[in-house]
């Protein structure tokens, strides 16, 4: 297909597509004439791979560019590849937060607690750690309470994760899946979790409200009798 046909398939301007070759992110056309490129497939499902990075999973365009890195690399292991991909698209931290050390040891002591073979320059490890440190700074300290709920909910979410990616038999498939699951997987995730937080939210306090609500009925009745 020629370039407008690649762009009213896949919904992504001529612009923005030649952009993404510049860029490199999608491979360029197969030259049929000095003026004219053909593009097939291949190219409307790396089209897609990259909106979806982008638009859902909310990726920069360099972030994009160094998970299709990984994601081309089919010599390294696929536990290789994660990491790279991690390494992409976890943000840093613009500024680390007072009681920086202490996080660090309650995320040391978690990820010995659960036998999770991570090391400390994994960026998700800082990244937890900002978070619990900043949670200690604005007194909610207590809420790592519950990071071992949150670290077993986590655990059955990447059994799951690893286990739809394992679907794929190819290497470099795989590595695809795993690396999509992980970008775009964070996005379902979050979703989910507010959606549930909705159910929870109902279940534990709607039900405190009408049982407050019919105390003070009962009480009320009483006071006019």
């Amino acid at each position: 297909m020629r370039i407008g046909e690649l762009s009213r398939e896949t919904g992504v301007a001529i612009p923005t597509i030649k952009y993404y070759v510049r860029e490199g992110l999608l491979p360029a056309g197969r030259l049929t004439s000095p003026n004219q490129a053909s593009y097939d497939a291949g190219h409307v499902r790396r089209l897609r791979l990259i909106r979806g990075m982008i638009d859902v999973g909310g990726l920069s365009v360099s972030a994009v560019r160094d998970v299709l890195a990984a994601v081309d690399s089919p010599e390294e292991s696929v536990h290789k590849v994660l990491g790279a991909a991690q390494e992409a698209i976890t943000p840093r931290a613009a500024a680390a937060p007072e009681g920086m050390e202490e996080a660090r040891r309650t995320v040391t002591e978690l990820i010995r607690r659960r036998g999770w073979r991570v090391e400390p320059e994994n960026p998700s490890f800082e990244k937890l750690a900002v978070a619990l440190a900043t949670l200690r700074g604005i007194a909610h300290g207590d809420f790592e309470e519950v990071v071992d709920d949150y670290a077993e909910a986590c655990e059955r979410v990447a059994a799951a994760d690893m286990a739809w990616a394992g679907r794929n038999a190819e290497v470099d498939g795989l590595v695809e899946s795993v690396v999509v699951g992980t970008v775009l997987g964070d996005a379902v995730l979050s979703a989910m979790r507010r959606l549930a937080h909705v159910e929870a939210s109902a279940r534990r306090f709607e039900s405190l409200a009408e049982g407050a609500g019919a105390e003070r009925a009962g009480v009320e009745g009483a006071g006019g009798r």
